[in-house]
């Protein structure tokens, strides 16, 4: 049976940082991609493969995601992350998390060990040290390009009249990871650093399921990237399933649709990768860039950051 991944490192505008480190995100893209894909060829499961490849990024400071995450306006770093398995719709999902070295794995613990879907905070961060999952002094998580992009953050507020104005998507976004096994499973995942200088407890749209995360085996895996305020008042990952499951739309179609049409008129940064039960795999944006990275057992192998 085919089998196959898509990744996703954020979306939003180009940078002068991004094409100074243009290399090291193509390689950080290529790791994630091929490990998740080994995983899957070797027989593994999906939810493992996307595990896998975004633990690699959340690894990368170079990505939005655990070490490398934005600052918020206390100059600390704040995690979310979900993860989601098509073969009978559980989740999982972490809000607000800090220390956490890979805040996916603690979605994924709270998915498989816990009674519970989503937790945050405090309680979250607790259930993590019962689990002994790696754990990481606050000081890890920041880079001197984070605290380089909470400078300009703060010099852009001052700059403004009032809060709403300002961009919120000048941190390199999301990862994520979508992928179907051998078996026929569908898995997504997706976990964030959040925005800089964003108010404390800003919760993300990569933690909500049917917002950030969504995957169902009948129908598709799916991970969104952006300006997550505007993914939340769509539903996004949810939106493209029921296009699929209520339109009868195939994949890419669904994807197309709500990015270039239903959203046209949003004035916002707005990505997504995607899978489909017969192994098809897609990348859709609206954004200057998206890191993104494609693979399958039909020759498929895609990394691409521009258009």
């Amino acid at each position: 049976m085919k089998f196959s991944i898509a990744i996703h490192g954020g979306a939003g505008p180009d940078s002068d940082y991004i094409r100074k480190n243009f290399d090291g995100y193509k390689q950080g893209l290529e790791t994630a991609l091929n490990a998740g894909y080994v995983v899957l060829e070797k027989g593994g499961s999906s939810v493992d493969a996307v595990e896998t490849a975004i633990r690699l990024f959340e690894d990368n400071e170079h990505f939005n995601a655990g070490r490398g995450s934005a600052l918020n306006e206390r100059g600390e770093v704040e995690m979310c992350a979900s993860i989601m398995r098509g073969e009978d719709e559980n989740a999982g999902a972490a809000a607000i998390i800090r220390r956490v070295r890979n805040p996916i794995s603690l979605a994924r613990a709270i998915m498989e060990k816990s009674k519970h879907t989503y937790l945050g905070s405090d309680g979250a961060i607790e259930f993590a040290r019962q689990l002994n999952l790696p754990m990481e002094a606050a000081s890890y998580f920041i880079t001197e390009h984070a605290l380089e992009e909470l400078k300009k953050a703060k010099v852009e507020e001052k700059e403004k009249k009032k809060e709403t104005e300002l961009e919120t998507s000048r941190k390199h976004g999301t990862v994520g990871a979508v992928a179907l096994d051998k078996n026929g499973d569908l898995a997504a995942g997706t976990s964030t650093g959040g925005l800089e200088l964003c108010k404390v407890g800003r919760i993300a749209d990569s933690s909500m399921i049917g917002v950030g995360t969504y995957a169902n085996n009948k129908i598709c895996a799916v991970s969104t990237t952006g300006e997550g305020e505007f993914h939340i008042k769509h539903v996004t990952a949810f939106h493209i399933a029921a296009l699929m499951e209520y339109k009868n739309m195939e994949l890419h179609d669904a994807c197309h649709y709500l990015i270039h049409e239903k959203c046209k008129n949003v004035k916002a940064d707005m990505g997504l990768i995607a899978a489909d039960p017969m192994g098809n795999i897609v990348a859709v944006f609206n954004t200057e860039r998206m890191h993104r990275g494609l693979k399958s057992s039909d020759g498929m192998h895609v990394v691409e950051v521009y258009p």
